[in-house]
């Protein structure tokens, strides 16, 4: 995978989802946002990081059984280990929460090896232990059966899909209180230097509108003058 530059990382931090949706948008991007996900704790970090995926099947009873646990090859354990620090570890669970993707022992770890967050198109069982670990993670909604119940872990790091938004290994997770959506790596950058920019006008417009100020002509900035206040607004805020 590419390496997510520091400069890039720290940017996509300060931005929101919505921000960076409007902006692939522009570009013709509709679905990248993962649907029918929340956060855990209403108070976790804003989550950036690459995808590194994991992929379930449904499962069939004489290959789920509990000794799968055995083989330290099995792909739910091993991408655990394998989710590089700093990355986000995206599972493609099906979008089916009647069975746990993970628990909260195998968030523990992820966190300790310095991954950036975990999401699931599912759920997590033993949620409020892990909305208490501080490490950014979504689901759909908790769900206390072994994923062993209803999902087969098949493949690492593979493209995928997690909430009908399409995720291959490297692109950019971004989740924020509004929920997760995916970067292509290839845009990453560039998308992160427009909505780091964009971030800055918007903070400008919300304080204008606070001080009484009508959108028309100045969201979308169409009146000259708005080009001309924002400027002085940058150079006086330090923006």
């Amino acid at each position: 995978m590419t390496k997510l530059a520091e400069a890039t990382r720290n940017k996509l931090k300060s931005v929101s989802t919505a921000t960076v949706a409007t902006a692939l948008f522009k570009r013709g991007l509709r679905i990248q946002m993962i649907q029918d996900v929340h956060p855990l704790s209403a108070d976790q970090p804003t989550m950036v990081g690459e995808a590194f995926t994991l992929r379930y099947m449904p499962a069939r009873e004489d290959l789920n059984t509990i000794e799968v646990f055995k083989d330290r090859s099995h792909p739910q354990r091993k991408a655990v280990e394998d989710c590089p620090a700093g990355s986000v570890l995206v599972m493609d669970s099906r979008k089916d929460a009647r069975a746990a993707s993970a628990g909260a022992i195998l968030v523990t770890r992820l966190m300790k090896r310095g991954v950036a967050g975990v999401v699931t198109d599912g759920g997590f069982r033993d949620s409020a232990e892990i909305a208490k670990l501080g490490i950014p993670a979504y689901h759909h909604r908790p769900s206390a059966p072994t994923n062993l119940t209803l999902h087969h872990a098949i493949e690492i790091n593979v493209p995928i899909g997690c909430g009908d938004a399409p995720v291959f290994p490297g692109d950019v997770i971004l989740g924020d209180r509004d929920g997760v959506i995916v970067i292509p790596a290839h845009l990453a950058e560039e998308i992160a230097n427009e909505t780091f920019e964009m971030t800055a006008f918007e903070d400008f417009v919300t304080e204008e509108v606070n001080k009484g100020r009508g959108i028309f002509g100045l969201y979308p900035a169409t009146d000259p003058q708005t080009l001309t206040d924002f400027a002085a607004w940058r150079k006086a805020n330090g923006r």
